[in-house]
């Protein structure tokens, strides 16, 4: 038997933005599939915060860059729950080293495009594909909701993380070439753009960050959280922006409004 709730699949939900998702979609009313690649053990708080939010939870433990796992957790979510309505394509890495793209080698970039944009594409249409037989299955009231977390860096050029910048571009694209092509089956697709966000994976940056932040980079002078990116999420995952299917949704501070 189907699950009666709602149900949103976050990768890299487990910590930093992802976990700020996924609390947000508890507290809407979503069960949720929480993929990670660290073991059960390793992210118990977390799922324990996330069930606390009101939410039936599942861990996935597995990589989104490699198709097997993907195939596997999407598996694991049907037989679990019997049902998918919402993937928030959050899962990501930023390089180990920041080199100049002058120096910087193939190994790093074959790892981002790999994990940053190669697996959220095609777990994108490993999921699409579900969403389709649903609606197929419920008729014209039943709507699905793909979400790519993405980066200021899509349209930011940072020298030294040419790799990223790129993995974001090509999710820019993802996001409008999976919003085209679904829409017809009543699945919106939207790409949210965090800014300077505080988490793990910015803490080796926050002296320099404090310093711009304060130096007028972002129009509201503090960092992001990850609620801010989770509650912009849970808006569009809950339908409650209609008509907009294929948008941007920056979540940076003003970060990227043009200023004299």
């Amino acid at each position: 038997m189907a699950n009666e709730k709602k149900v949103a699949m976050v990768t890299g939900g487990s910590r930093g933005i992802g976990l700020g998702i996924a609390l947000e979609l508890a507290a809407g009313g979503f069960d949720l599939a929480i993929n990670g690649r660290r073991e059960a053990g390793e992210v118990a708080d977390a799922i324990g915060q996330i069930r606390s939010a009101g939410a039936k939870t599942l861990y996935l433990r597995g990589d989104v860059a490699d198709g097997a796992d993907r195939g596997g957790m999407l598996a694991e979510i049907e037989a679990e729950f019997g049902r998918l309505d919402v993937l928030v394509n959050n899962a990501g890495v930023a390089p180990h080293v920041r080199a100049d793209i002058l120096d910087a080698g193939e190994e790093s970039f074959d790892r981002l495009i790999s994990i940053n944009l190669k697996g959220p594409y095609f777990l994108t249409q490993a999921a699409a594909k579900w969403m389709i037989r649903q609606r197929q299955a419920g008729g014209n009231s039943w709507r699905g909701c793909i979400i790519n977390i993405s980066s200021v860096s899509a349209t930011v050029a940072s020298i030294n993380r040419g790799d990223y910048c790129i993995t974001k571009a090509g999710i820019a694209m993802a996001s409008q070439l999976w919003a085209v092509r679904l829409a017809e089956f009543g699945i919106d697709v939207y790409e949210i753009r965090p800014g300077i966000i505080a988490t793990d994976m910015t803490a080796g940056v926050t002296e320099k960050y404090d310093r711009l932040i304060e130096g007028g980079l972002t129009i509201e002078k503090r960092w992001g959280t990850p609620r801010d990116v989770g509650r912009a999420a849970a808006v569009l995952a809950k339908g409650e922006i209609s008509y907009a299917t294929g948008q941007v949704v920056n979540v940076d501070g003003g970060m990227t409004v043009g200023r004299m």
